[in-house]
């Protein structure tokens, strides 16, 4: 397809596709004249991961080169390369605060609870522990069934977030789907959720 076939089924315009070929974005198509090139479906994907990380993600350019230097690099697992996106996605490329030691260990032990794996240097973990503080700052106490209750529906959507993506080969297909689904999936889950506090409301309300 040409250029302006890829812009159609990318969603990406013209000037924008230019622009990630000159900073090595985008891959070069395949020349079939001095101003003219091919480009295929990989460029396709690759524009849609590019706006995913970008306009979802809220990634800079400068995040997105270098998270698919490691893409095209291949020197990692798919697993590794969408931790290491995911990662990118939720810090917005800044280190998260140091939070205090009990508030990591309660966090710890949410984790241990489900059986869970965790990175000790894993971004969330400290934002969890950031967001247990920020409770006992308010002067809210913190139930142990309640935490646990949301650490058993996190395990819940983890596995659907798992199976949503579960046989993809493609990797800028996988990490697309990945950080749309991640983002737009916590949104997804307060809108669902709201939508569960309302009807419980009044069913509590009942005589």
């Amino acid at each position: 397809m040409r250029i302006s076939e890829l812009s159609e089924h990318s969603g990406s315009p013209v000037p924008s596709i230019k622009y990630y070929l000159r900073e090595g974005l985008l891959h070069r198509g395949e020349r079939t004249s001095p101003n003219q090139a091919r480009y295929d479906g990989s460029h396709v994907r690759r524009l849609r991961l590019i706006r995913a990380l970008t306009e979802v993600g809220g990634l800079s350019l400068a995040d997105t080169r270098s998270l698919l230097e490691g893409i095209d690099g291949n020197s990692v697992s798919n697993h590794d390369l969408l931790g290491r996106t995911l990662m990118t996605v939720d810090s917005g490329g800044r280190e998260p605060a140091g939070p205090e030691g009990g508030d990591l260990e309660l966090a710890d032990a949410l984790a241990e609870q489900q059986g869970w794996f965790v990175y000790p240097d894993s971004p969330m973990r400290h934002r969890l522990a950031q967001i247990l503080a920020t409770f006992r700052s308010l002067g809210m106490e913190l139930d142990r069934d309640w935490l646990d209750s949301y650490a058993e529906a996190a395990e819940q959507l983890a596995q659907a977030d798992m199976q949503y993506v579960e046989g993809l080969t493609d990797v800028d297909e996988l990490l697309e789907k990945a950080v749309v689904g991640t983002v737009l999936g916590d949104s997804l889950l307060a809108s669902l959720r709201r939508l569960a506090q309302a009807s419980a409301s009044r069913d509590r309300q009942r005589p």
